[in-house]
């Protein structure tokens, strides 16, 4: 039985469409509430009624207690719920940060729990390098990489990333770990390896495959590392991208798609998702281009598929005429 009706699945948009800088060149976390409502305004025009809270925008630990509040109700007065926050590139483990941004996750969650929030969302991804930011597409260069046979690396994360998922579970939050490729949650094994090892009910995997199947180089195949995956998932980015790579996989290339169209079969893995009982946020995410305006076709895209999940699901009686 799915957790949800299709039509009330709860889907969310990610913010990328929506700058971080103003045309004044204040920052969209500084600019305060007039700035916020118009951003959520844009959210609510492709209608959407959920979005992700990413920290590259606005950073809820460095908020007051006065301006969370705020910002929940201009939200609200655009009819946008905010689900979850999602702390990207801020990894636990980041040499000679890790600490830092360890106490930054704890803000957090206690920010997002303030606020409403049911999911913190966050990763072991660390910020994009000067070749990367200068590139068309960021993942076309390979950035830092988790240290590979370091057990006292891999401790040490297993070790921050329990305590955060203790925190959250404290005051009633999921925590969703984003697959990312270089990091332990790289690969599916891996990531399944961490969540298993941290071993706390309220922590699982946001299986962004499309992370992984966007790089330039050889991947594993999608279907096994959803297959893998999705029973550890609590909350799932959900992108896709076209991809074509040479016969020997020496060179491969990628492009922003819509879920439709990409490599990823998502009618099958939503499905499968649903079968194997998944119930947390889906977020639309996408790179380039008009992003909000493609995140509202994979919404009706994904609504689309859980309805025909639903009819597929249904006893004869209930979908056909009877005679």
């Amino acid at each position: 039985m799915p957790a949800f009706p299709a039509a009330e699945w709860p889907i969310a948009a990610c913010l990328h469409g929506v700058p971080t800088v103003l045309a004044d060149g204040r920052t969209l976390h500084d600019a305060g509430p007039e700035a916020w409502e118009a951003a959520f305004a844009q959210v609510a025009a492709v209608d959407f009624s959920m979005a992700e809270l990413a920290d590259s925008h606005i950073r809820p630990a460095d908020l007051s207690s006065a301006q969370r509040a705020e910002l929940v109700a201009v939200a609200a007065a655009r009819g946008i719920a905010i689900p979850s926050v999602h702390v990207q590139r801020q990894s636990v483990i980041e040499p000679g940060r890790g600490e830092q941004n360890l106490a930054y996750a704890h803000r957090t969650i206690d920010a997002a729990a303030e606020m409403g929030m049911s999911v913190f969302s966050t990763g072991l991804h660390r910020p994009l390098s000067d070749a990367q930011r200068r590139a068309l597409w960021f993942w076309s260069v390979e950035g830092p990489r988790d240290p590979a046979d370091d057990p006292a690396t891999w401790a040490l994360a297993v070790t921050r990333l329990r305590e955060l998922g203790r925190h959250a579970g404290e005051v009633g939050l999921r925590v969703s770990l984003e697959m990312y490729e270089d990091t332990y949650l790289g690969t599916a094994d891996s990531a399944v390896r961490l969540v298993e090892e941290i071993g706390l009910d309220n922590v699982g995997l946001n299986p962004d495959i499309g992370n992984l199947v966007r790089l330039h180089r050889p991947i594993e195949d999608w279907r096994e590392a959803y297959a893998k995956t999705l029973p550890y998932a609590n909350y799932w980015h959900v992108k896709n991208y076209t991809r074509d790579e040479t016969f020997d996989r020496s060179r491969a290339t990628s492009a922003p798609s819509t879920m439709a169209s990409g490599l990823i079969d998502y009618r099958h893995v939503i499905q499968q998702a649903v079968a194997v009982g998944f119930d947390g946020v889906i977020l639309c995410e996408h790179y380039g281009g008009d992003s909000l305006g493609m995140c509202a076709a994979n919404q009706r895209y994904i609504r689309d598929v859980l309805a025909a999940g639903e009819r597929a699901a249904a006893p004869a009686s209930a979908v056909l005429p009877v005679p």
